[in-house]
């Protein structure tokens, strides 16, 4: 059976629904308690009403497309008919993308809208506490969309629709969302692990400013694809604010996959609080299986065997105790799998016990190739997170080894590997610190940030396009049609 287009939807960034409602010239519906007019006249709306509406969207923010399928730890291969989609999961696998992409234009739209939408919060007269959540709203959303496209659009709430938006470069922009997050800081509060910490606070607004001068040398690049120059005061910046978010009270979870369930307490930072992650493990698990999936992404062999096998991050088996959905392992699932009570899984398509194999092509993938993954556990799932304490501690470990301080990197990253029971490094690299990374943020998202800054994005597994070019998306043709301040960016 082919999937379903409301599962594509969900997918696609959950942004189907406003892909066409929601115009790059940033101006929102008169739905939200907010009015404008074509000569700029603006009404205030209920800056609580409207932050509520904030946080919701933020599930639609989840650029997972964007962010993760392509890079080098997931591949979406299709199996028949199912997962072709007209060829828009290969070519972001594949980096062949170009302007009329459905995810990149619906990306664009939806966090366009949303920062424009925490713009209209700062306008309506909020609390000064009310004022900083917006402006981490605001940076939130602004951050992906010039990490992605390297150029934002801003609108000031005066200005009339017939009047285009200025485009702020990346180096205005990382400007302008270092100004709000820092501005933001004071009047946030002080907020402590929990598994449904939907709110701004210090230690988000703190994480994402360490994710900024983390990433500072490329937003500030004359050339996007590097060469990149790390200076010591911003690597000095974020070791700064990832010790912020330590003294609000953060830690290593000694149980990894305790992190993304309803049972988190030490490592949750910031989430979307807009129900349960589902599509993340519908979006891998077979049809055969309980719960049944789509029957669609993988990782890669090379992936899984980066993890030693004492590493708690490579998953166990499910329990199979009889209750529901304990057939269901965690991490890496790989080899037969078994029901809730313990039988063989039967694959009904291909007539023989399910068992998912180290190898997976491209296309023409049978239904049982390709190893699995399950961050989200269907019976304790938590909320879907966007920041949390165990990549806040490799940022601190890469602003360490980048600004000097490479014995103190060592004892960072060994640290947080002996919590995930993995043995310790006897040196570090930036090579074995980017594999690293990638065995401590697998599937969640964010990905693609981290191989352009390690300058490994176009040479990954299973990208056919390698030109530098591609380390930033095209600007959507519908967004370059409605906005003449919008430049393409080079290559496309």
């Amino acid at each position: 059976m082919t999937m379903k287009i409301n599962r594509l939807s969900k997918m696609a960034l959950a942004t189907a629904i406003t892909a066409f409602a929601a115009c790059t010239d940033l101006v929102n519906k008169e739905t939200d308690s907010i009015v404008r007019t074509s000569s700029g006249g603006f009404t205030p709306g209920d800056p609580a009403a409207l932050l509520e509406s904030a946080y919701k969207d933020l599930e639609a923010a989840d650029a997972f497309a964007l962010g993760q399928v392509c890079t080098a730890d997931l591949i979406p291969p299709t199996r028949g008919v199912d997962w072709g989609d007209n060829g828009v999961w290969r070519s972001i696998d594949q980096h062949t993308w170009d302007q009329t992409h459905p995810f990149m234009r619906d990306s664009w739209n939806t966090m366009n809208q949303q920062a424009y939408k925490a713009t209209e919060i700062l306008a309506s007269n909020p609390s000064p506490a009310q004022k900083a959540e917006a402006q981490f709203l605001r940076a939130f959303n602004m951050f992906m969309i010039m990490d992605y496209f390297g150029q934002v659009p801003f609108r000031e709430v005066t200005q009339g629709v017939e009047e285009l938006p200025k485009v702020l470069s990346r180096a205005e922009a990382f400007d302008f969302i270092a100004k709000d997050l820092t501005e933001a800081l004071p009047a946030l509060e002080v907020i402590g692990p929990k598994y449904n910490n939907g709110k701004a606070s210090k230690a988000a607004a703190n994480f994402l400013l360490a994710k900024l001068y983390l990433n500072k040398a490329v937003f500030k690049s004359d050339a996007p694809a590097g060469p990149y120059t790390f200076e010591k005061a911003d690597m000095d910046k974020v070791i700064a604010c990832i010790k912020a978010i330590t003294d609000n009270g953060y830690s290593l979870d000694p149980d990894y996959f305790n992190v993304f369930s309803r049972n988190s307490r030490a490592e949750t930072i910031f989430v979307s609080n807009e129900g349960v992650p589902s599509t993340r493990w519908y979006m891998t698990l077979s049809y055969a299986q309980n719960p049944s999936g789509w029957n669609g992404f993988a990782t890669l062999a090379n992936f899984y065997d980066s993890f030693e096998n004492s590493d708690i991050r490579k998953g166990s088996r499910g329990k199979s105790d009889g209750t529901l959905y304990s057939g269901i392992g965690l991490g890496f699932l790989i080899g037969q799998q078994y029901d809730d009570n313990g039988k063989e899984v039967i694959d009904y398509r291909a007539k023989m016990p399910l068992s998912f194999s180290r190898d997976v092509p491209p296309t023409g993938a049978a239904t049982y190739k390709g190893i699995r993954v399950i961050k989200y556990h269907p019976a304790n799932s938590g909320k879907l997170t966007f920041m949390r304490y165990g990549e806040a501690v490799l940022m601190k470990t890469e602003a360490q080894l980048r600004g000097g301080n490479a014995a103190e990197a060592l004892a960072t990253v060994n640290n947080l590997r002996r919590v995930r029971k993995a043995s310790n490094f006897s040196s570090l690299t930036e090579d074995n610190l980017f594999d690293e990374i990638g065995r401590e943020i697998y599937w969640e998202g964010f990905r693609r940030t981290v191989e352009v800054r390690f300058r490994k994005f176009t040479s990954g597994e299973g990208v056919l396009k390698k030109d530098s070019y591609t380390v930033l998306f095209p600007i959507p043709l519908t967004a370059l049609v409605s906005n003449s301040n919008l430049k393409q960016n080079d290559g496309y």
